[in-house]
């Protein structure tokens, strides 16, 4: 690598000290990626970015105490949307997932992955724009990180169906979804296991993941 070739600038932001130097070791081993700050909590962020100290990428735990993940991905989503987050969690439950992804996270790794899917997720945000982690990926997605449709042969969603993909992208139940459309819940259910087969995915965060991607919701 040239020495005029810029580093990708990676902010690190966990209240747990060890794994964060630990996580600044490894990325400053990584020959394109650089470590720019650390910090504790999302406080600690909003004051360096507002102080112009501003990366790439932002590595963001979603548990913290002050300022945690969620409310830290919308303010950066919101006021720094060229930054991309790689949210960093001991959890991989759906509700988690998807509100860290609807806020504007561009990927969703475990604490416990190996050095090298940090190495490829990193990579995958800044080439591809997205990432999940292999474990998340492989337990509740399918065909994640190949184009959902060809387009010779389009998905085509019912008004409906499309409504239906945009409720689910928010914290409601199927049952709250239900009362929602005015609809019952086996009808909902009906609708979630045609999307299912229709976009080939198995799970809630599958179907999220299909209405990001392809512009059905704000984020």
């Amino acid at each position: 690598m040239g020495a005029a070739t810029k580093k990708i600038q990676v902010g690190i932001v966990d209240d747990h000290s060890l794994l964060r130097k630990a996580l600044a070791k490894l990325i400053g081993s990584f020959e394109t990626y650089a470590v720019l700050f650390e910090g504790d909590n999302g406080k600690d962020i909003k004051t360096k970015i507002t102080q112009n100290i501003i990366p790439d990428i932002v590595i963001l735990d979603v548990n913290m105490p002050d300022m945690d993940g969620y409310e830290t991905v919308r303010w950066l989503h919101k006021n720094y949307p060229q930054v991309k987050v790689l949210a960093l969690s001991m959890f991989s439950d759906e509700n988690t997932i998807i509100r860290m992804l609807r806020l504007g996270a561009k990927g969703y790794i475990l604490k416990n992955i190996e050095p090298e899917e940090l190495k490829l997720a990193l990579d995958s945000i800044m080439k591809k724009d997205f990432y999940l982690s292999e474990y998340i990926s492989g337990k509740i997605i399918s065909g994640l990180h190949k184009d959902l449709g060809n387009p010779e042969d389009p998905i085509v969603l019912s008004d409906k169906e499309k409504e239906f993909l945009r409720l689910v992208c928010s914290e409601l139940s199927y049952k709250d979804i239900a009362d929602k459309m005015f609809i019952s819940p086996r009808t909902v259910d009906n609708y979630r296991n045609t999307l299912f087969e229709k976009l080939k995915v198995r799970t809630r965060v599958g179907l999220v993941m299909f209405a990001i991607k392809n512009g059905l919701v704000d984020i």
